[in-house]
């Protein structure tokens, strides 16, 4: 019989479902814990199966409050995902149940990601792409030559976590010049990466190009919204490989159809996967991915093995890696057994 029992949706995934849970047993087998799929049906009977649960990993389902407070022995909900949108943290802290998330793991993919939209954006790549196939080969060079080159254009980051830390030190060497905007990180940080801290105004005022990178959190939800797109340059491009819901679409449409701004680049949408009556479907100076820039070999196998690290961490008596709620540590009985910066979570 299974020491603890940590319970999980059944069937749900963020790539291939039947996949097994090979990668996290890796940490979960040697304390003697077992992963155990319940169905999630309604909110009450997945509260129901899963109130006896030692641990919760949590995905493809919400976590919600009602779902939390049912819980009677659970001592961690874990996630294999930067995110923590799908779970009440509030509750899950008033609980004092640890939240852990990924926070660390995917940097560099999606900061290669928003690197390739702005440059693919700003170069019009695929409607050059499109000339070419239509036979409209001499109307490329005259659409580009309207352009400036990119040295010396500003790239201006909406929130300073590990991803736009990733992105600043990328674009550095295309030339461009970095603005920063997190009222939660300290300017001496941002300056030391190079970048110049400013005021979110002043950065959408100076940007050519504005890349959001917000978590998902109620506290910024459609923060970038039309007053901020009326804010910036009619040649400026919208970069988001964040989180969908932290941009007011409709404002975003709109800025894109009246010309305020000249183009986006999204891997995120308020609505996902986005239904066909979308505008952004038919807006030749929009370029869009299917959430996908975190993606890679390593997504899974990585994003998994840490799941099952911070469950066993956790019912092992010890500190998790990344805790989005780091209040609940210092009264809870875990042992703190490595420094750990409280400053990772979903900001980071």
């Amino acid at each position: 019989m299974a020491k603890f029992t940590v319970a999980t949706p059944a069937g749900a995934s963020f790539s291939v479902s039947g996949g097994g849970y090979a990668y996290e047993m890796e940490a979960l087998s040697a304390i003697g814990a077992e992963i155990v799929e319940i169905p999630s049906g309604s909110e009450e009977e997945f509260a129901a199966a899963a109130r006896e649960a030692d641990a919760l990993y949590a995905k493809g389902r919400p976590i919600t409050k009602k779902i939390i407070d049912g819980l009677a022995r659970c001592r961690v909900i874990s996630l294999g995902s930067v995110g923590v949108d799908s779970v009440a943290v509030d509750a899950a802290t008033a609980r004092g149940i640890p939240v852990t998330n990924c926070p660390d793991t995917f940097i560099e993919e999606v900061a290669d990601h928003t690197l390739t939209l702005i440059l693919a954006s700003f170069r019009r790549l695929l409607v050059q792409d499109r000339l070419v196939r239509d036979g409209r080969w001499a109307e490329g060079r005259p659409m580009l030559l309207q352009l400036p080159r990119l040295w010396g254009r500003t790239l201006g980051l909406i929130s300073f976590g590990h991803v736009a830390r990733a992105v600043a030190a990328r674009a550095k060497p295309f030339g461009l010049h970095i603005l920063a905007y997190d009222p939660y990180v300290e300017e001496l940080v941002m300056t030391a990466e190079g970048v110049e801290p400013v005021s979110l105004s002043e950065l959408l005022e100076r940007s050519d190009f504005v890349s959001n990178h917000l978590p998902a959190m109620a506290s910024v939800h459609r923060l970038v919204r039309e007053e901020h797109f009326r804010m910036m340059k009619k040649e400026a491009i919208y970069v988001s490989a964040g989180r969908g819901p932290t941009t007011d679409e409709a404002a975003l449409i709109k800025a894109l159809d009246e010309g305020w701004i000249a183009g986006a680049a999204l891997d995120v949408l308020e609505e996902e996967p986005p239904g066909g009556n979308n505008p952004l479907l038919k807006m030749d100076n929009v370029i869009l991915t299917a959430h996908v820039a975190s993606a890679s070999s390593r997504f899974d196998p990585a994003r998994r093995r840490r799941v099952g690290q911070e469950i066993a961490l956790v019912l092992s008596g010890r500190w998790p890696m990344s805790c989005v709620n780091p209040s609940v540590l210092g009264k809870s009985d875990l042992k703190r057994w490595q420094p750990v910066s409280m400053g990772r979570g979903p900001n980071s």
